[in-house]
């Protein structure tokens, strides 16, 4: 490899000394170039490559130690050597301390070994080069990562740090330039607090790789915290001999939190934070094991939220979502440290009820929950109202396992639901019964309405004064044709849980409209004709237009069509359905208040609410005779209905005293089994052209059915 020399020098015979000397190296290993000012040297070194410049600082452009500061300044990556004399040594020594690769005397310039002295200086300078570019490119990189890097001597002393060190010790490297590294890295256990080895001591005591321990906490300078990990490492020369270690480390206090949070979200409910199916299933396996040794059993209370989805749908997902909030909220006030409230999605929530001796405990715990439910939730500017049905299966008796005993507690839920809502079940054996029933009919229903196996079955209303019938009142039955005629209470509340109960009522609707057209084009007048109207049709944003739609369709009068609707449906948003109540009476349609009284209270609202109708609770008049409250009641809801000049209705007549009773007291309209049970079309018809004007004979009965009713609340 050729090595080219640059030689800057006025003197003719020093320059020639030195070509000879360098021409006669073995293998012609050196170009020798040579320029006798400043200047020029220069210019070479802008447009050749040069390794190495033998300078003479004394030039007839330049003197001085001016001269070797303007070649460093252009080349400060090649040798550079000072020439001179020996009084020029002062001047060499100042060069030497301002970067220049050595000197050499006049009387050395035709020594046969400044090639090789040359030589070696200019492979030195190369590996110096080299060397800088890669600390350089270290520098770079160890700055350049998220690990904090810690070096230090075989004393343990600082020796080197990285920026990210710098960050999470919040010492500064100058700072903490030999210092030992418990004072700069100072580390305990995150439980005991305790200081830890830290390890780069184990490192040089050991010689070996050590990770540090798990929980460390690095304590920085500032007083503040983080959790911190990774491992150490020895430093060896080139003899194998240990120099130093090396530690390097980073921040995992956000990871920690971050796992944390994640193992946190994997088991609870991100809405209402309570422990979700996983813990859930965790914490019942756990009882259990712990109930078998003791000798105790546990309950599980299953949950079910009555007309949420109404809530849900009729003012949004935001309201829907406070309003769980809030039932979580009461739920947890509702029971012990020790039980487990957690909520399986939607509006269903499950209570562990964990170290019970006896079922009465579970019992005052859903008792419990059902008062707290029962106050009104203020979310937003709303006053909601909800319910909650409740199924509770026991262990060891209705369960051995976690899935087992939700299920059944799940099970024992719909027989709540199916028993009237907004109260509890204990499971029993049987139910799984009516499950399997439960799927039979839910399957079968949905094609119930292209096999045309809906009927309408009409129950007269009768005018108590005159015995005239003006109105009747459409009750659904179903035909089925291996299972026979089939009411309403077998299968409403599935249809509504399927979400098939808007299709069906708005074909009863349909119906109801068509055959009281069809009654009135053949001349037998009826008054109204009355259809109960479900939860789910109320909350339909479209229901006034369907109504009315139907209505056009039909060419029925909207006077002639009546809207019963349950007092506890009304009660459950009351201000939405107080709009979709002023809709439907801008259609010109009448409108009920059904089951007056037998829930939730609407009396506050009546003057607001646009009805004409009031039809009371069944029950109340059943209890005439046998109740005193009742026909104060009764009584009572007559006289406001009259002032407010609202009709009353009474359902459920079935006895002669009953009747006395209502007509003693002036209630203007009956309906039940003394005067008619529900009859086809036909039947009706035939009432309306035989009976003398209208009137109908009345008949008494000795019982009622309960399953009358399009939806029964």
């Amino acid at each position: 490899m050729v090595n080219h020399v640059l030689i800057i020098t006025g003197n003719n015979s020093d320059a020639m000394l030195l070509k000879d000397v360098f021409g006669q190296a073995k293998g012609g290993s050196f170009d020798i170039a040579w320029v006798t000012r400043l200047s020029d040297g220069l210019q070479r070194l802008y447009t050749d490559d040069v390794d190495a410049i033998l300078v003479d600082l004394s030039l007839s452009d330049s003197q001085g130690i001016a001269t070797f500061d303007k070649l460093f300044a252009i080349a400060p990556q090649t040798a550079i050597l000072v020439l001179g004399v020996e009084d020029s040594a002062l001047l060499a020594t100042e060069a030497l301390e301002r970067g220049a690769q050595g000197y050499l005397p006049r009387e050395y310039f035709n020594n046969k070994l400044v090639p090789q002295s040359l030589n070696n200086t200019i492979e030195r300078k190369k590996i110096e080069a080299a060397l800088f570019i890669e600390r350089n490119r270290a520098e770079i990189t160890l700055n350049s990562i998220s690990n904090a890097v810690i070096c230090t001597d075989i004393s343990s002393n600082i020796t080197y740090m990285n920026i990210t060190a710098e960050g999470m010790t919040r010492w500064q490297r100058e700072e903490a330039h030999g210092h030992p590294i418990r004072t700069v890295m100072q580390i305990v256990n995150s439980e005991t607090r305790e200081p830890v080895i830290n390890p780069i001591e184990w490192v040089l005591q050991r010689d070996e790789v050590m990770a540090l321990t798990a929980g460390t906490i690095l304590i920085r300078r500032d007083g503040s915290e983080a959790a911190i990990e990774d491992s150490a490492a020895p430093i060896h020369d080139v003899n194998g001999k240990i120099v130093g270690a090396v530690i390097v480390f980073h921040d995992i206090t956000l990871a920690q939190a971050m796992v944390t949070k994640m193992a946190h979200l994997a088991q609870h409910d991100s809405l209402t934070n309570l422990p979700n199916r996983v813990l859930l299933h965790d914490r019942i396996t756990q009882a259990i094991a712990l109930a078998k040794r003791r000798g105790t059993q546990l309950a599980l209370l299953f949950l079910d939220l009555d007309n949420f989805k109404h809530i849900n749908d009729s003012l949004g997902h935001v309201v829907g979502d406070k309003l769980l909030q809030s039932v979580a909220r009461r739920l947890c006030t509702c029971v012990r440290s020790s039980d487990t409230v957690s909520r399986l999605g939607g509006d269903e929530f499950v209570i562990l009820v964990a170290q019970d001796r006896h079922e009465h405990d579970a019992a005052l715990i859903a008792e419990k929950i059902l008062a707290a439910l029962a106050i009104s939730h203020s979310i937003d500017e709303y006053d909601l109202h909800v319910t909650t049905s409740i199924g509770i299966s026991t262990y060891p008796a209705d369960g051995q396992d976690a899935e087992t005993l939700i299920k059944n507690a799940d099970i024992a839920m719909y027989h709540a639901k199916e028993k009237g809502r907004n109260n509890f079940r204990f499971f029993k054996d049987e139910m799984n019964i009516r499950i399997v029933e439960r799927h039979a009919i839910e399957t079968h229903l949905r094609d119930t309405l292209q096999r045309q196996e809906f009927e309408l079955y009409y129950q007269p209303k009768v005018n108590l004064e005159s015995g005239m019938i003006n109105g009747a009142e459409a009750l659904l039955r179903w035909r089925h044709p291996a299972w026979g005629m089939m009411l309403p209470d077998r299968f409403l509340q599935i249809a509504e849980d399927c979400g098939l109960i808007v299709t069906i009522g708005r074909w009863v609707l349909r119906e109801a409209c068509v055959q009281a057209k069809r009654w009135e084009e053949a001349g037998q007048k009826l008054g109204s004709v009355a259809i109960n109207i479900s939860a789910a049709e109320l909350r339909c944003r479209d229901f006034a237009d369907s109504v009315q739609a139907i209505l056009d369709e039909t060419g029925l009068e909207p006077s002639c069509l009546q809207l019963d609707i349950a007092e506890s449906i009304l009660m459950c948003d009351i201000e939405s359905c107080i709009t979709i109540l002023r809709q439907l009476k801008n259609v010109g349609v009448l409108l009920a208040i059904d089951n007056f009284g037998a829930g939730s209270s609407s009396l506050n609202y009546l003057p607001q609410l646009p009805i004409d109708i009031l039809k009371f609770a069944p029950s109340f008049v059943q209890n005439i005779g046998r109740s005193n409250e009742d026909g104060i009641i009764i009584s009572t809801v007559i006289s406001m209905g009259a002032r407010l000049k609202k009709r009353v209705i009474a359902g459920g007549v079935e006895k002669q005293e009953q009747l006395a009773f209502l007509k003693r007291h002036h209630c203007e309209e009956g309906q039940g089994y003394f005067f008619c049970r529900p009859i086809v079309p036909e039947q009706l018809a035939c009432l309306l052209v035989t009976s003398p004007c209208n009137k109908l004979k009345y008949q008494g009965i000795n019982s009622a059915s309960s399953g009358d009713r399009l939806i029964q609340y």
